[in-house]
């Protein structure tokens, strides 16, 4: 008996366009070594933007896991821990940072994914990057998006992850969804994107890569930036 035929919604169209406006993978040579040189980050909102951390930046990957349900796509987040040093608490994708025994970025996301929230990787099919963004921790994070098959199963690193969750890429590629609000941080004002859903805060570094999906498929508004 043939399968049912998908059911072609906005956001199978978005993962489609996505698909194909994706870039390439970068590899590590690739990756800049000074936030000057990045495209994308925390600084875009923040002109006075200084890395907490001095030195090169680190080099780290992220996996952005769309997963295609028969009538939607899905974006996997996690929540950390609240007793982490760093992030606790907050929302984000699951991966970190390059292994030296990782040979590219991929296999940092894939890797990390799977420590994390014990995604296997063949669930998973790597579309392409977005631009890599620096964070104000002294980060440089490629955002690697994969499309997720279901029947998957997960298994949460309990000391990192206190709990997974999926919000519809609709949803997230929605600007009405996209927030700028400010803090002061150490003394310095700063700005950053949120995207609140339900009781689930997404803001910061993850929220940025969210926006910049955004602009890949929408392109950028004037003003955005001011």
């Amino acid at each position: 008996m043939n399968a049912e035929p998908k059911l072609i919604t906005q956001a199978t169209l978005m993962l489609e366009e996505l698909r194909q406006r994706l870039q390439p993978v970068p590899t590590f040579a690739d990756l800049p070594r000074e936030y000057q040189a990045a495209a994308k980050g925390d600084f875009q909102l923040n002109p006075g933007f200084t890395p907490l951390r001095s030195g090169p930046l680190m080099p780290a990957a992220v996996l952005v896991p769309v997963v295609s349900y028969d009538d939607s796509e899905r974006v996997i987040l996690t929540k950390r821990t609240a007793h982490l040093s760093n992030h606790a608490g907050q929302i984000s994708f699951p991966g970190g940072r390059v292994d030296h025994e990782d040979p590219d970025v991929i296999a940092t996301a894939l890797r990390e994914t799977e420590e994390e929230i014990g995604l296997d990787r063949s669930h998973i099919t790597v579309l392409g990057a977005l631009d890599p963004y620096v964070t104000g921790t002294g980060f440089v994070v490629v955002p690697v998006v994969g499309q997720v098959q279901p029947g998957f199963s997960l298994q949460l690193a309990q000391h990192e992850v206190a709990e997974v969750f999926e919000v519809p890429l609709s949803f997230l590629m929605d600007r009405r969804n996209h927030q700028r609000h400010k803090g002061v941080f150490n003394g310095v004002e700063r700005q950053w994107w949120a995207m609140p859903y339900n009781d689930y805060y997404i803001w910061g570094a993850t929220a940025g890569m969210l926006r910049n999906l955004h602009e890949m498929l929408h392109g950028a508004v004037a003003g955005d930036l001011a």
